[in-house]
């Protein structure tokens, strides 16, 4: 079968991107005329994907008469051990032109974004072309109109959950606030008030931990669809990784080249959130919006900005949307990191008497500004009967209930090798720099290393004296602790001290 290649699994993480790597000197290549980064075709049966092409060279670890898959490529072509494939140039991408369009400051459509969604799906942008998508879309460059239309195609690319005409509860938060995990909270607290709430979220691209990642050390989250509605129906609410359960399904791809090229553009945020929404039935979805100078949204202007197009985006697609505006400006909780973030909400929920009170107190304006939109009476009673349930102890029964749905709860466990970082000086602790204690945590290996990350010791306008401890590093080897502690030492900025303190 000269013109086919068996295909070996290359054992390699390239994340969500197919990459194929074949032999300089493989036939195929040069009849074909492949060369690295070339996009190729490659047919197993009636099963097909497009993969980019690295080449290796001559002494390499590549048999010229294989080809092999990175790990994505493997799992998407649902190949074997001997199985031989074909490879051919694919069909140009249709959506390229809408693409140059946008570039140019040109107004797309419904349709025009529908393509670009489903190249993007079938792999048929590069990188390449998908950055220039981004970047021609960055900062306010798509209006309202286009941002319907690009929520409408994400949101039509994947499934959409059905509830039989029942209210279902959501609610996000557009992020940028390490340890501001009251996801779990909030939706024990709704479910145990009676409410539905299937909660999908993310896990961490570029900050220390998802809501994914932190529930995963308590409870399974990779669940499929049938098992998310199972738990749903027996419990009133779930918190599970959204990736498992093809809802917008493009918006994955998205965010892995917006988190390398580190800029927003407002509408795609906004048709990520709300197209997600939409996919899991939600009707009714409260928003929180962070706003600080090293949050994700830094000033009052922009978070009404963010905050208008999200209200006309969902009027527009049938979502009955509520904003919570909230201080940007520290962490939340104490901990920063999956297993650090999870001992929070533990001891949120268990009513412990040292749990974070910013943690706390989020978690009940939340779920009763939720519990309001849901009993749509117009009365605001929802903050207290969200608090008497925190405090009764329903929402820890509740919580653990979803938990052995998902499959069983765990106890999360702290890394065993820690240290500390203390003031260089007395004062008065006058700010936190969100992204530079974010960094801090990554580097000791969150979210990857579950139990790593950074616990503070201290809260804005506590009085410290030099030498006394500002907050932890947690890592799971000495070396990403001493990478961690190194970086935290060059960044006296992390914890700003005010000499009159």
């Amino acid at each position: 079968m000269t013109d086919t290649l068996a295909i070996i699994p290359a054992a390699i993480d390239t994340y969500r991107q197919p990459v194929v790597y074949m032999h300089e000197d493989c036939h195929i290549c040069r009849s074909e005329g492949f060369a690295a980064q070339t996009r190729i075709r490659i047919d197993l049966g009636s099963r097909w994907l497009i993969a980019t092409l690295n080449v290796v060279m001559r002494g390499g670890w590549l048999n010229v008469h294989a080809a092999a898959l990175s790990a994505s490529a493997w799992e998407a072509l649902g190949a074997s051990e001997g199985d031989r494939a074909r490879f051919s140039h694919p069909e140009p991408p249709a959506s390229t032109s809408a693409i140059r369009a946008k570039a140019y400051d040109g107004r797309l459509n419904e349709a025009d974004f529908a393509g670009i969604v489903r190249d993007t799906l079938e792999n048929r942008l590069s990188d390449l072309e998908l950055a220039a998508f981004f970047a021609a879309c960055a900062g306010e460059r798509m209006d309202t109109r286009e941002t319907v239309s690009l929520t409408r195609a994400m949101q039509a690319a994947g499934a959409t959950l059905v509830w039989g005409g029942r209210a279902i509860l959501d609610k996000h938060c557009v992020g940028g606030l390490p340890g501001n995990r009251t996801t779990p909270i909030v939706v024990a607290i709704v479910a145990a008030a009676g409410h539905l709430i299937p909660k999908t979220s993310s896990r961490a691209i570029t900050s220390p931990a998802g809501t994914a990642d932190t529930m995963e050390v308590m409870a399974p989250v990779a669940l499929d669809t049938a098992a998310l509605r199972r738990v749903v129906e027996a419990e009133g609410g779930c918190i599970v990784w959204g990736g498992g359960i093809h809802l917008s399904p493009a918006d994955d791809h998205f965010i892995r080249i917006e988190h390398v090229l580190d800029f927003d553009s407002t509408g795609q945020l906004v048709a990520s959130i709300l197209s997600k929404k939409a996919a899991v039935g939600a009707t009714r979805v409260l928003i929180d919006i962070p706003v600080g100078p090293t949050a994700k949204v830094r000033s009052a202007h922009a978070a009404r900005v963010l905050g208008s197009m999200l209200i006309s985006v969902a009027e527009a697609i049938g979502l009955h949307v509520e904003l919570h505006r909230s201080d940007g400006s520290a962490p939340v909780g104490r901990g920063i990191g999956p297993v650090l973030e999870a001992m929070d909400v533990l001891a949120v929920l268990r009513r412990n008497a040292d749990a974070p009170a910013d943690l706390r107190t989020r978690a009940i304006d939340l779920a009763g500004k939720l519990l309001d939109m849901a009993s749509g009476s117009g009365l605001r009673s929802g903050r207290d009967l969200a608090q008497s349930l925190l405090d009764s102890g329903a929402a820890e029964a509740k919580f653990m209930a979803i938990c052995a749905a998902q499959g069983g709860f765990r106890e999360p466990a702290p890394a065993f090798q820690s240290t500390e970082i203390t003031a260089p000086t007395a004062g008065k602790v006058a700010a936190f720099n969100n992204r530079l204690i974010a960094r801090v945590a990554k580097l000791a290996g969150a979210p990857r290393q579950k139990s790593a990350g950074v616990r503070l010791l201290v809260r804005s306008g506590d009085r410290v004296e030099a030498g006394e401890p500002l907050y932890e590093i947690h890592a799971e080897t000495p070396g990403e602790l001493k990478y961690a502690r190194s970086y935290a030492e060059s960044q006296p900025d992390i914890v700003t001290l005010s000499e009159s303190g």
